[in-house]
């Protein structure tokens, strides 16, 4: 299999099971409990276990991005041609959608419905941002330092970014359009779209920023 074919397969399947995670861990938790706090706690373990696993398998292949706004920042250090920024942001959106597909089916839902739950405002932009402006920074200070920690530092980051967040730590344009297609615990409105990816994408760039006038000497490799 070519390398290109590959590292986009990597990068739609594990999009597909990340946000099989989120919708179906979403599904489950709230037709156990309506304890909301219990049903976020449980969403947000499934979330995290499940990141963990996926950059631990599919890092070496593609480098686990499963994110738009994660590999326009390797586009923009020059890790990522053009060409292949554009085919992993088709393929971790197109992945991404998958897994809310399957979510529902695995649970007896429509294939997709569109979500109702509105998620906007300055508070949950702003939350987007310093999202996503915390998870690059954890991968660009992880490439630099412990790359086989990076796993866990994205899963418990993530972890932690469900609660300190009002957002609950989308921090994937990916993800958001995913979680659009599920009316369920885990669903953002459509029309909420705009403002989080523009925060998303900009908190990373951000954090890029931030980490080339840290070290502007240093360049860690993907």
């Amino acid at each position: 299999m070519p390398d290109l074919v590959r590292r986009l397969a990597a990068e739609a399947v594990g999009s597909a099971f990340l946000v099989a995670a989120v919708v179906g861990s979403g599904i489950m938790a709230t037709s156990l409990t309506t304890d909301v706090a219990l049903a976020l706690l449980a969403n947000t373990v499934a979330t995290g276990a499940m990141l963990v696993v996926l950059v631990t398998i599919f890092g070496p292949i593609s480098g686990a991005h499963f994110n738009p706004a994660i590999s326009l920042v390797f586009a923009v250090r020059g890790d990522l041609s053009r060409r292949d920024f554009l085919g992993y942001a088709s393929a971790q959106i197109a992945g991404a959608v998958a897994g809310t597909a399957f979510a529902h089916l695995m649970f007896g839902r429509d294939l997709f419905t569109l979500s109702e739950t509105v998620r906007t405002g300055g508070a949950q932009w702003f939350s987007e941002g310093v999202a996503a402006f915390g998870l690059t920074l954890v991968i660009l200070l992880g490439l630099r330092g412990d790359r086989g920690a990076i796993p866990w530092l994205v899963g418990l980051y993530v972890t932690a970014g469900y609660w300190f967040t009002a957002s609950t730590c989308f921090a994937n344009p990916a993800v958001a359009i995913a979680r659009a297609l599920t009316d369920s615990f885990a669903g953002v409105r459509p029309i909420d779209l705009p403002g989080f990816a523009a925060a998303e994408f900009a908190g990373a760039l951000v954090a890029l920023l931030f980490c080339s006038l840290m070290f502007p000497a240093e360049k860690a490799k993907a």
